[in-house]
């Protein structure tokens, strides 16, 4: 071990490196409790827990490499994105756990949090108002009921590890729960639209792809306040405000 690595750090929790083991700090131990449960109920293959000591949580370095990053190109090949689809395939035919994750939220809740988001970012000027309307409208497709499955809330393409072909697995459960299993969907697919079909093809199930691009058009509106106040910046090239702006 040559030094500690910062991998991730914000206000509200912090991850490190230190040789093969991850350290994640939150200020939130209700969220570790829920990253720990989801993990040992998910069919999935998740790091090794080495130890939980709230607030902090220690896990196993998995092998392989991240699947891509949210404004960068993937080299990941399509198979290796259809066997991403699988594996989330797989989740959502698990059994449903107890609690409500991230990707289900009520149509009623998502409704409200939208209609603020928006109102926040005309009033700051911090994106166009014809974007931000054009945006909200493709978004609405997001707001129906759905049948819930077993989802992951937060499946960043940073968070799908694999080596070749092979999925080796998923971090970052601190979001799972009972969600829209499409969320998932459009949330490992955001930014890398061009990878959708691969996805969908090894998901294996026909998809409803104006749902995935409300989800996309939904997530980006959401995420921006809360890239901003936490020091990341949504206009970097391939990321969220570029994703409204494709959706045009």
């Amino acid at each position: 071990m040559d030094a500690i690595e910062v991998v991730v750090a914000h206000s509200e929790r912090a991850t490190l490196r230190v040789g093969d083991v991850f350290l994640k700090v939150d200020a939130d131990q209700a969220r570790v409790g829920i990253e720990v449960e989801a993990m040992a109920l998910t069919p999935v293959p998740t790091p090794e827990v080495l130890w939980h000591k709230p607030p902090v949580l220690a896990l196993a370095a998995l092998p392989g490499t991240a699947i891509g990053r949210l404004g960068e190109p993937s080299t990941a090949s399509p198979a290796a994105w259809a066997a991403a689809g699988a594996a989330i395939r797989t989740l959502h035919d698990a059994p449903l756990p107890s609690r409500s994750g991230r990707a289900g939220r009520s149509v009623d809740e998502l409704t409200a949090e939208l209609d603020a988001e928006c109102g926040w970012l005309v009033a700051n000027d911090v994106l166009p108002a014809d974007l931000v309307t054009r945006s909200r409208r493709i978004a609405e497709a997001a707001l129906r009921p759905w049948t819930p499955a077993f989802t992951h809330g937060d499946l960043q393409v940073a968070h799908v590890f694999v080596d070749g072909d092979e999925v080796t697995g998923v971090l970052d459960w601190s979001e799972a729960g009972r969600g829209d299993a499409l969320y998932d969907l459009a949330t490992v697919t955001l930014g890398h639209r061009e990878h959708l079909g691969d996805v969908i093809a090894g998901y294996g199930t026909d998809v409803d792809l104006d749902v995935i691009r409300a989800w996309w058009a939904l997530r980006s509106l959401l995420g921006v306040r809360w890239l901003i106040e936490h020091g990341f910046d949504p206009s970097t090239p391939g990321c969220e405000v570029d994703v409204l702006k494709s959706l045009m």
